[in-house]
């Protein structure tokens, strides 16, 4: 009798302790954070259209994100990502118009965005009952510094404050993300995804290139070079070989004989219809979601007791 009684309890005791331990994981977090990166590339008046054939020209970025479940499929995040984006005219298509300018651009930016996640398969559920592949889409706005760079002489020389174009732009810009992605699941606290991010923007001086050509401010560039003012607002502007001196120096008389007929812009002439000169950016992400939980310290992404080994 007695081992009878040893017997059910031993059993009862089994039992509870496969029950609180499905209890455990059976949470509903809504809170989770991500850390994502990989390639970004961008479009503009120093890279074409994706029909021509220039090849693939990737920069990088670094990303974190906070993510909060509110609906049945979706999902709030916040992004901070640092990023590079960078262009010039070598390789070009010939088909895109595009002739050598000499021309080149880099730019580290950050940015900051609001974004909603609808999901194709519902997130708020119990995350030990979460799908193991699940599709998402997303969109949102946010904004991101404008620091354009060119490389001239060996050196970087920032490009917005000298007004290449003799216009003033803002350093901060409206960004407009959307895209599409995938998670898996890999346990209940954790799941790795990869998407793929374009950033419209409402700017075209991105690269810090806009106008077709110099003829409508060619004068006061001019004047600031011979004055000593500032030349590298003509230096940086004009970098076309047949408009340069020997010694690499704007050639001064040919600019004003020609009535700045030195090219910036993009020669594709779709490019030169309205609100289609934007400039934009595109990142491939990967990435791994952490879900907050009460006992999260405890698992075993953190420690394993278990096999006699832990972090810390």
């Amino acid at each position: 009798m007695r081992g009878f009684i040893i017997s059910i309890f031993f059993t009862l005791v089994s039992i509870s302790a496969n029950a609180q331990a499905f209890y455990r994981f059976r949470f509903e977090e809504p809170w989770s954070v991500a850390l994502h990166l990989g390639p970004t590339q961008y479009f503009g008046d120093l890279y074409s259209l994706w029909k021509y054939n220039e090849g693939v020209q990737p920069d990088f970025n670094v990303a974190f994100s906070g993510r909060y479940t509110f609906g049945t499929n979706l999902k709030a995040r916040a992004d901070f990502t640092y990023y590079q984006i960078s262009g010039q005219d070598h390789p070009a298509d010939p088909r895109s118009g595009r002739i050598p300018r000499g021309l080149n651009f880099r730019a580290r930016n950050w940015e900051t965005a609001l974004l909603a996640e609808y999901y194709l398969k519902p997130v708020k559920v119990y995350n030990i009952t979460r799908e193991f592949f699940n599709p998402y889409i997303f969109a949102g706005v946010g904004v991101s510094t404008n620091n354009p760079q060119a490389r001239y002489r060996d050196r970087w020389v920032d490009l917005r404050p000298l007004r290449t174009e003799n216009e003033a732009y803002p350093g901060v810009v409206m960004v407009f993300p959307m895209g599409l992605g995938i998670k898996y699941k890999v346990n209940v606290y954790m799941d790795f995804f990869i998407e793929g991010n374009y950033r419209f923007t409402l700017t075209d001086h991105l690269d810090d290139v806009s106008a077709f050509n110099m003829s409508g401010f060619y004068e006061e560039l001019i004047a600031d070079y011979v004055s000593g003012e500032n030349p590298d607002r003509l230096r940086l502007s004009v970098r076309q070989t047949r408009y340069l001196l020997e010694n690499g120096e704007p050639n001064v008389e040919l600019i004003r004989s020609s009535r700045g007929a030195p090219r910036r812009g993009s020669g594709d002439p779709r490019e030169n219809e309205p609100n289609a000169k934007y400039d934009g950016y595109f990142s491939l992400n990967f990435g791994a979601e952490i879900y907050f939980a009460q006992d999260i310290w405890d698992n075993w992404i953190f420690r394993h007791r278990g096999r006699g080994w832990r972090f810390w």
